[in-house]
């Protein structure tokens, strides 16, 4: 009996001595990811080259297909054993000469910022005036009804809970001004629709994004006004209801228009055919450079294939890095590629996405995946948590990474500190020079780091 105890206490001081090393080791690697990246990572001029020399990629724009090429091009200096495109049919909307508004209080006359939604119509070539009826929500507007509606246009002015500790959460609470307003607004008998722009900082910046129209719904142009423009609009209104609002937007839908994913891989050593998936989408809206979004996910994207390369080491699953197109106004990117990865019957183990904003590491998102996935997942916090990767939990993975979720695939999401990410989003000041190079640097080596981890024990 003494022996029996004796060999099965040796088993286990062997297995914690082996575990021990097996982290130690892993622990030495991660440092690797971090040192290389910070003191000679290519993220940031890569992020540099993107979002300056392009610029603006708005799907189906000629700068779109230049970063198709330029991402392509990259990755295939940087080694990748494979780099391809996939075709993707996108949709073509053009914002067209600058948006007009301004507020009419009587004789008194402010101009304000304003930029069309994404997916908008024009408005008639003579711009829409017409007094305004300012609302928080849907139900308010409906309340109201085409009695006192008709004819006007609608002011949505719901701002995005700045309680909320995330600021995404709050965004997703406040999005459906911008999706639907329009939609609601047409419904009263309105003849156009502004909404406040989504952001809880106040400046003069509007922003953009997507919208979509209803069907058998009478089509409204819809634009967004800056933060600032929408609490002035507020006050005026409040001191004169009968203020007339005036607003011309000039853009159009075209024809879709052909484009691609850009796909680069490290081919697997052990299971080539098990895919691990990273990435984040290379379109962006046209009024902006696209910096934090999503020119940080692409870049931080590339850089974990550079790390793998010139550390040596070799995954035992296939890496993809996917530059998905269209996660703006369309995802067609994000189902192309799972509709292909069905069709060539690819099992896509995890995929990992970074798409918001190149800002602090705070962690990641599990989203799939049984509670031992998670589990295990968490259990590596003893080695991300020196480098600030504290935030380990249930979450969303990302746009483009959502489709592969019916096949299976346990979808992860990149969590950058989120507090700044939506003084930037969608508008003009989405710039190179918001990004702060090291916190850059950290996020995709946090990116790498669980990568190696989860390629090399699996789920």
């Amino acid at each position: 009996m003494k022996k029996q105890y004796s060999f099965i206490t040796t088993l286990l001081l062997t297995a914690s001595l082996a575990q021990t090393q097996a982290q130690n080791a892993d622990s030495v690697t991660i440092k690797k990811f971090f040192d290389a990246t910070l003191s000679h990572g290519k993220s940031y001029p890569w992020l540099r080259d993107l979002t300056t020399n392009i610029g603006g990629r708005l799907a189906g724009s000629a700068n779109a297909a230049k970063a198709v090429q330029w991402g392509k091009s990259v990755l295939e200096q940087e080694g990748a054993d494979k780099v391809f495109l996939q075709d993707v049919m996108v949709p073509h909307w053009e914002r067209g000469a600058k948006e007009e508004a301004y507020i009419l209080n009587g004789k008194q006359k402010i101009n304000v910022p304003l930029l069309a939604l994404g997916g908008s119509i024009a408005t008639p070539k003579k711009g829409i005036l017409a007094e305004v009826i300012e609302v928080k929500n849907f139900q308010e507007l409906r309340a109201l009804g085409k009695e006192k509606c008709e004819g006007k246009i609608i002011f949505f002015n719901r701002p995005m809970d700045p309680t909320k500790i995330s600021t995404f959460e709050a965004y997703g609470q406040a999005g459906d001004q911008r999706r639907s307003g329009a939609n609601e607004a047409s419904k009263v008998g309105a003849v156009g629709c502004i909404i406040r722009s989504l952001s809880n900082t106040l400046n003069d910046y509007p922003h953009t994004g997507s919208m979509q129209y209803a069907t058998g719904v009478p089509l409204i142009p819809a634009g967004a006004i800056s933060t600032n423009a929408a609490e002035l609009l507020s006050k005026t209104l409040q001191e004169n209801p009968t203020t007339k609002f005036f607003f011309k937007q000039n853009c159009e839908t075209l024809d879709d228009a052909p484009s691609h994913n850009v796909v680069a891989e490290l081919k697997g050593s052990e299971k080539p055919d098990e895919i691990i998936v990273v990435g984040g989408h290379l379109d962006s809206w046209d009024v902006a450079q696209g910096a934090h979004d999503d020119g940080t996910g692409i870049v931080q994207s590339m850089e974990v294939l550079r790390l793998f390369k010139e550390l040596g080491i070799k995954p035992k699953r296939t890496i993809r890095v996917v530059l998905f197109m269209n996660e703006e106004n369309g995802n067609r990117g994000g189902i192309k590629y799972a509709e292909l990865a069905k069709q060539n019957n690819e099992k896509h183990i995890f995929a990992l996405e970074s798409d918001n904003g190149g800002f602090t590491p705070r962690g990641f998102g599990i989203q799939g995946g049984s509670p031992a996935v998670l589990a295990k997942i968490q259990g590596y916090k003893n080695l991300l948590a020196p480098y600030g990767l504290h935030e380990i939990e249930k979450g969303g993975g990302g746009v483009d990474i959502g489709p592969l979720a019916p096949q299976g695939t346990v979808l992860i999401g990149f969590k950058p500190d989120p507090q700044r990410y939506f003084e930037y989003h969608h508008a003009s000041n989405d710039k190179f020079e918001t990004v702060n190079q090291r916190e850059l640097e950290m996020g995709a080596a946090s990116m790498a780091s669980l990568i190696y981890l989860l390629d090399k024990y699996g789920l």
